[in-house]
């Protein structure tokens, strides 16, 4: 019998087949539209005549719907199948786009985005019941360190295209091209995802909102605390930190789109030996060094006034995936065999609208300073770093 060829070696290693390839996908071109626009809605919102309260509003808006959306979209796919959740939240996205390209008014922005945000919302428990159900149990997180990895190249190439449009039309127009580039590609993605993708799913009872939440207990209860205090630290400055390098410290917009990269291509390169590390020795250490990055983060702000300081602190930044796909697998092996997407929307709808207030919370904060900002940030991180390494446990399962 004839070895195994480097190509099948290497699918092997990744867990890879039609199911994942095409999800891949589906998220390069999608996210690539999005991202080209998505990291300067901030500064489009200002030059609009939108005020810091505004860009507050935008991230809480961005928290709050991402969680009232994932519930819903991870019930859709355990009940109606992915491929159709993904078509669902893929057209609704398309529309918030053309609301934005075609009302020029930071109002206008708030509305669309009310569509845009769903397509993350709605695809994840889609695309993680996907990889649950396609890969085996001992490939989980490889996959789903594969998926992020994909959706950080879109997201360190959109913003670099992004600042560069903007700095060739300005940051209206700019913004507004980004906007009808991403509903090219999404149509595009369409095409790909009803051509390509199967509709795969767990044998089980999917069971309804309630049982969902219910499933948010034990082990998976002492990991969402933990998230839930980390995501304040990240919420906190989020949509502030664009406006800190930009407006305060003078980087060009193409500055910080090259900034996005450095943090996205940190986060590829970690991605894959991450992921072969947990699936072997255990979760537990890498989710927690996780949470040390993203604690290190709003912390590392505080000293940046020049790109080289900016760089560095961009590369924390993406340290701080280190361990975020091992947490999704997590979420997921918890999760009862027939409503995996259902639980892991659940569990975001908990996280995502108690951090939507960390979220509002940071506009007040900003307008004391921004140290102030990214102070209390460094504090919430902290906090849910230690709270993890008490009462965070491993979940090993045979392959």
């Amino acid at each position: 019998m004839a070895a195994p060829s480097f190509r099948e070696r290497l699918r092997g290693f990744l867990g890879l087949n039609r199911t994942l390839g095409t999800l891949m996908g589906l998220v390069v071109l999608v996210g690539l539209g999005e991202k080209m626009a998505e990291r300067f809605l901030p500064l489009y919102l200002v030059a609009l005549g939108g005020s810091a309260w505004a860009v507050g509003a935008l991230n809480g808006l961005d928290n709050l719907l991402s969680a009232l959306y994932s519930l819903p979209g991870g019930l859709a796919s355990d009940r109606w199948g992915p491929k159709r959740a993904l078509t669902l939240s893929t057209l609704v996205a398309l529309g918030g786009y053309l609301v934005v390209i075609l009302v020029p008014t930071w109002q206008a922005v708030l509305v669309g985005a009310v569509g845009f945000i769903a397509w993350t919302a709605v695809t994840l428990p889609a695309v993680m019941g996907l990889v649950s159900a396609s890969v085996p149990k001992n490939k989980r997180v490889m996959g789903v360190s594969l998926h992020s990895l994909v959706r950080r190249i879109p997201m360190a190439l959109g913003p670099v295209v992004g600042g560069v449009l903007i700095g060739l039309w300005g940051t209206e127009k700019g913004v507004r091209v980004a906007f009808v580039v991403a509903l090219v590609l999404g149509v595009a993605a369409l095409g790909l995802l009803w051509r390509f993708l199967d509709d795969r799913r767990e044998e089980g009872e999917p069971g309804g909102m309630r049982a969902a939440l219910g499933n948010l207990s034990g082990d998976l209860r002492s990991l969402l605390v933990s998230d839930i205090l980390i995501r304040f630290a990240e919420q906190i400055p989020y949509a502030f930190v664009v406006l800190w390098a930009v407006q305060v410290q003078g980087l060009s917009a193409a500055q910080f789109g090259v900034l996005t990269a450095i943090e996205m291509v940190t986060a590829l390169l970690v991605y894959l030996p991450v992921a072969a590390l947990a699936d072997r020795y255990g979760k537990k250490p890498f989710v927690l060094m996780t949470f040390g990055f993203f604690t290190a983060f709003p912390l590392s702000l505080l000293f940046c006034h020049s790109f080289g300081s900016f760089a560095l602190a961009f590369v924390l930044r993406g340290l701080k995936e280190f361990g975020e796909p091992t947490r999704k697998a997590l979420i997921m092996e918890l999760a009862p065999p027939g409503a995996k997407a259902a639980t892991f929307g659940a569990y975001y709808l908990v996280r995502d609208v108690v951090v939507s207030a960390a979220a509002f919370a940071g506009a007040p904060l900003w307008l004391i300073s921004p140290q102030a900002n990214f102070l209390v940030a460094g504090v919430f991180g902290a906090v849910g770093t230690v709270y993890f390494a008490l009462r965070g446990r491993d979940v090993t399962l045979p392959g």
